[in-house]
């Protein structure tokens, strides 16, 4: 007579076919070392020994389980005799988590265990147990299947349980490159989706603020590019302007520069990104301002002006486009980030190349844009400045 399997026990895979009959050899020559234990009437611990006593053609040896906590039990026992992958143990730790459905909570001891607890039992992540209970909630048995046997990892099942039953049986046949590229193509269609839906969650935060937002500036803004008028220090005051920006435009303290979003109404949203021109020797007061406005720094792009210029430590050739970010706005989409320096003969005064926000205009498309300091606005944008006039015209 053979028993049926516990539900505690199924939450590990049966061992493999090939190790079954060793293990069946092993009986039939030496015995059956360790009993089967029964909870029950359901083997809890002992599937493999009494499929292997059958191959073996030997009379198992039952017990009946004696302990206080089933479920610690078989974790213990399949744990520390196992090489499991960490996708095997995620599966089994949503199994855990899910248990509640349908066993007895006067037996299971604490099977009832929330996400976290289970992770910390299987040594698993949490998000690897998070994905394992979608796996287990949409994929097909043969997904289930291919995973708990160690040959879909669950971060892959997740994506594939996107598909069709049908299909996702039809994926989990072909070998492990082609299976490892059609997740990778369903994560890659969903993290459009999900960019998508952010850029859009962008551009209607930004239209509900515009009839709320305070002070000069009637919008708030998911966007903003800045090019402030930095007021360099010189060594000498008599000669050290004949230079400077002053000559070509009102210039501002980097105090002022601090103040300014908030005096002009604060046009920002929650969620947002900064792109803040600054150059070698106000790059420390470029930080200043980007903490100022409420942002934290990301990365930077640098403009190559192909023609060195002045400077007291090197004669500078470049400037820096710093990258902030407020909240949690999205970054841009695998694939789709620019190089981080860009080549072009620096033009007038300050100017810079429409290159750059021709880049903003290509990661974040329909999504509200503010210039800060605009000398020409491009169209689509709006624009605070001393040349600016509102918005240019589409």
């Amino acid at each position: 007579m053979t028993y049926p399997s516990h539900p505690l026990a199924d939450i590990f895979p049966m061992i493999a076919e090939p190790d079954l009959k060793v293990l069946a050899a092993d009986i039939a020559a030496n015995g059956q070392v360790e009993p089967i234990l029964l909870l029950e009437g359901k083997v809890l611990d002992g599937r493999n020994r009494q499929a292997a006593c059958g191959l073996a053609g030997v009379d198992p040896v039952y017990a009946e389980f004696a302990g206080a906590d089933p479920l610690s039990f078989v974790l213990s026992k399949n744990l520390h005799r196992r090489h499991l992958s960490e996708s095997q143990r995620a599966i089994a730790a949503a199994m855990i988590v899910d248990w509640e459905r349908g066993v007895n909570q006067a037996t299971a001891g604490s099977a009832n265990l929330p996400t976290r607890r289970a992770a910390e039992k299987l040594s698993v992540s949490e998000r690897a147990v998070t994905a394992a209970r979608r796996v287990r909630e949409h994929g097909a048995p043969e997904l289930i299947d291919a995973i708990r046997a160690g040959k879909v990892s669950v971060h892959a099942g997740e994506a594939l349980s996107e598909l069709q039953h049908a299909e996702q049986a039809r994926v989990v046949r072909e070998e492990k490159k082609a299976i490892v590229a059609e997740a990778k193509k369903i994560r890659a269609e969903q993290q459009k989706v999900r960019h998508a839906v952010r850029l859009t969650t962008m551009a209607l935060v930004a239209e509900k603020g515009r009839e709320t937002a305070p002070g000069k500036v009637e919008r708030l803004f998911p966007i903003v590019y800045a090019d402030p008028p930095w007021k360099f220090g010189v060594y000498s005051e008599e000669t050290g302007r004949e230079k400077s920006a002053e000559n070509h435009y009102p210039t501002m303290d980097t105090a002022a520069i601090c103040n300014l979003l908030a005096q002009i109404g604060s046009p920002v949203t929650g969620d947002a990104v900064l792109f803040l021109w600054a150059t070698n020797p106000m790059l420390p007061d470029a930080f200043r301002v980007m903490q100022a406005w409420g942002f934290s720094y990301r990365h930077h792009w640098i403009w190559d002006k192909e023609v060195a210029g002045t400077g007291y430590w090197g004669r500078d050739r470049h400037e820096l486009l710093l990258i902030g970010k407020r909240g949690n706005p999205p970054a841009p989409l695998a694939g789709t980030q620019p190089e981080t320096v860009h080549r072009e003969r620096k033009g007038k005064h300050s100017a810079k190349p429409a290159w750059f926000a021709e880049q903003i205009e290509r990661l974040y498309p329909d999504v509200p844009k503010l210039e800060l300091f605009c000398r020409s606005p491009r169209p689509g944008w709006d624009a605070w400045g001393y040349e600016a006039a509102g918005r240019a015209e589409e």
